[in-house]
């Protein structure tokens, strides 16, 4: 006759507490201390109970969780920057400690392993902006638990956090053929990062589901490889309006309209991406899209903290969606303001 399987309750009598304050540290719940769910967890593995695969996943208390984020997108008030307050904070809240690091160009280039996971002090890792992709892909291998958050690739063997870019441009697209234009350009360098592709792509399907010309010389690069901005070569003539990859550069391509001559927007419409950062207040407000960043950060820490407490499940993508924002740097084809 086998013996019987240790219980909830002959852990907590052995360690002179109570069966839901097992429970909780099985589960890992607040409400008790370190010390006591360190005891009752060693306990439990010396008795050899089994944790129930169908409850709860067993999640430690304090974790430290690593975010990297590239050089070239780190600057005091860029996106990124809000983001990582954002991390920080909601990890905090959770009862976690969030560490920076970033990433220099040169250890990007010659593929050197961030310190935070060398050094074997993180539990896991959020990787916030694409670096090149042999970097990313070799990180996905290192060890912890990662999150790619604000790029993907189906490839990498790690969970992906990004906003549903293709239908954020598709629908600014749409709105500005709706309100007449027919000529419309991108802007943005298409093979930097995966969320600009997949913005082209939004905007080229409007185009085509409109019998629209998608004309190459209105496709415009607006960064170099390594991420810097630039100024984009401006066409001999200009569609009537530009749909942006995101607002830096929205704002970018009106001062470089603006130099030449040219009215925002009774001449060229332009429209941005993310709703972020705000513009002055005697700058054009962006007509954008606006991702729930909000929800990504939720999903990103969720999706991670989940792989920490050891879920076993197919690596994936979750795209978090977001609205169309309308203002004043587009309007009707033909129309003066």
């Amino acid at each position: 006759m086998s013996a019987k399987k240790p219980t909830m309750r002959d852990i907590a009598k052995a360690v002179g507490t109570s069966a839901v304050t097992v429970s909780k540290a099985m589960a890992g719940k607040p409400g008790m201390s370190d010390k006591l769910r360190s005891k009752i967890l060693k306990k439990a593995g010396e008795m050899g109970y089994e944790y129930p695969r169908g409850n709860q996943l067993i999640l430690r208390e304090h974790l430290d969780i690593g975010i990297l984020i590239p050089d070239k997108y780190f600057e005091a008030d860029s996106f990124y920057a809000e983001i990582y307050k954002r991390l920080i904070k909601r990890l905090s809240d959770l009862g976690h400690f969030g560490l920076l690091e970033i990433l220099s160009t040169e250890s990007e280039k010659d593929l050197v392993l961030p310190k935070l996971l060398t050094s074997g002090h993180v539990d896991g890792l959020i990787l916030l902006g694409e670096p090149a992709k042999a970097y990313y892909r070799k990180i996905a291998q290192a060890g912890p638990p990662i999150v790619f958050l604000d790029f993907y690739d189906e490839q990498a063997n790690a969970d992906a956090v990004a906003g549903d870019n293709s239908y954020g441009t598709y629908r600014l697209t749409s709105h500005l053929i709706r309100r007449g234009h027919r000529e419309i350009g991108f802007v943005g360098n298409i093979r930097a990062t995966s969320s600009i592709i997949d913005r082209f792509l939004g905007y080229y399907r409007a185009m085509l589901v409109n019998d629209l010309q998608v004309r190459e010389e209105w496709i415009l690069s607006d960064r170099e490889m390594t991420g810097g901005l630039r100024k984009p070569e401006l066409p001999g003539t200009l569609p009537t309006a530009f749909v942006c990859n995101c607002d830096m550069t929205a704002r970018m391509m009106i001062e470089l309209l603006q130099e030449k001559g040219y009215r925002v927007p009774e001449d060229v419409s332009v429209t941005g991406f993310d709703d972020y950062p705000q513009g002055g207040e005697n700058e054009i407000s962006l007509s954008t899209f606006r991702i729930d960043t909000n929800g990504m950060i939720e999903l990103a820490v969720k999706t991670l903290l989940e792989r920490c407490a050891g879920e076993q499940k197919p690596f994936g993508r979750l795209v978090v969606g977001g609205q169309p924002v309308y203002r004043e740097s587009e309007i009707p084809y033909g129309e003066e303001t």
